[in-house]
């Protein structure tokens, strides 16, 4: 079983690139005092180990003392993040509207209330065609401000103007709020109580549903908007085992994606989780033909610059990925076959293991023993139950019973 370090530290500079640590030794230089020295030096020290063991650490670097470390760590920890903050990111939306809105903070601050303002319609603009509704209310607060406080004549009407856009932002952001919300209500109760068993259970989820599903959220026709009440309808579907429910939302999930493509791009995560869970819906139905040609896409994305862009995008790539890969052997009944998967996943499991959750580990072990059965090798099959029988978290108690 993959070893985990719980020192945020460690995790953080095992995640970093080659790019990213040359990036980290310049920005550091820059400006190098003693106590930075002494960062760099633990810097070193642990992009050197293969697990954190503090008491192995200071024997190795006696110029650090036991007393400095927790604050030479903590230096060292918003060091990193300053670093990374200035890498420039082409493919995160959220950091370049944020950067546009610290530019538009700085100009007013300057008393250039009408450059402060013309870069605020730039984040608008942009914050408007990504679908980033929270940065466009935030751009209309900021522009309210200084139309308060000073008279910029920068458009007539402007006060009408922008109590219109504040409340279309506003609305908007409301409806999504409340869809959201009932997503994620909707997977605590899966979580907390499983699929519907029975009448009772199917009356009590479909009460709390129709109760909770805003009356006019089909009416609204933003990315977000749509996409929250896409996922709200599949986890409902998913609790009442209503496959085909299941199905035809998760496949609407993804066609907003290839209705608006620049949206993968914005929000690739999500994007990633819709092929997953329409992966998920042929596997349970057994479309065997329109599984394979969902893997078939998925797999041209995996390979993808977007796919590559972060770590994050890798780590759920590769999960959901061989995950579906795993479920088409056990489809077609091929678990001889399968068994070629095994060394690229531990290999996989190895590199992210800081990266991944342990449910998800636990979930690869027990596919990787139920091929093995399936392929007769029960030896090896009890081997993959045993690292989750003995696996000591209080974490999916069912694999814990079906392994045992």
């Amino acid at each position: 079983m993959p070893k985990r370090s719980t020192d945020e530290l460690f995790q953080l500079v095992k995640s970093l690139e080659k790019a990213e640590k040359r990036n980290f030794k310049l920005f550091v230089q820059r400006n190098a005092t003693s106590p930075d020295m002494k960062t760099v030096q633990l810097f070193d020290a642990l992009d050197k180990l293969e697990d954190y063991d503090e008491e192995s650490l200071l024997k190795r670097n006696t110029d650090i003392k036991k007393q400095q470390l927790s604050n030479l760590k903590a230096h060292l920890y918003r060091q990193i993040l300053a670093s990374l903050r200035i890498l420039k990111d082409d493919n995160n939306i959220q950091l370049q509207l944020h950067e546009l809105m610290d530019y538009s903070r700085i100009l007013y601050d300057k008393g250039l209330y009408l450059q402060s303002l013309k870069t605020l319609d730039r984040v608008k603009e942009y914050a408007r065609e990504q679908h980033q509704v929270t940065y466009w209310l935030q751009t209309l607060i900021f522009e309210k401000k200084i139309e308060a406080l000073y008279i910029t004549r920068s458009m007539e009407n402007r006060a009408e103007t922008l109590a219109k856009e504040v409340e279309e932002a506003g609305d908007k952001l409301t409806m999504m709020n409340k869809l959201s919300n009932l997503s994620l209500q909707l997977y605590s109760w899966y979580i907390n109580l499983g699929h519907a068993r029975g009448d009772k259970d199917r009356m009590a989820i479909k009460a709390f549903f129709e109760s909770n599903l805003p009356t006019a959220a089909g009416l609204y026709n933003g990315f977000y908007e749509k996409h929250y009440l896409y996922e709200s309808y599949c986890w409902y579907g998913f609790i009442l085992q209503d496959l085909l429910m299941y199905y035809r939302y998760c496949q609407k999930w993804v066609d907003a994606f290839e209705q608006e493509p620049l949206m993968k791009k914005v929000d690739t995560p999500l994007y990633i989780k819709g092929l997953h869970n329409l992966l998920n819906a042929h596997f349970v139905l057994q479309n065997y033909d329109k599984f394979n040609t969902v893997l078939d896409k998925f797999e041209h994305f995996y390979h993808s610059k977007q796919a590559n862009s972060n770590d994050n995008n890798r780590v759920q790539c590769f999960i959901y990925l061989y995950t579906a890969k795993l479920n088409k052997h056990f489809l077609e009944g091929s678990f001889t076959a399968g068994l070629k998967l095994i060394p690229e996943i531990e290999t996989k499991i190895a590199e992210f293991r800081l990266k991944m959750d342990r449910h998800r580990i636990l979930v690869f072990y027990y596919k990787i023993a139920c091929l093995y059965f399936g392929s007769g090798d029960n030896e090896k099959a009890i081997e993959y139950l045993n690292r989750i029988i003995n696996w000591k978290v209080d974490l999916r108690t069912d694999l814990q019973c079906y392994s045992r």
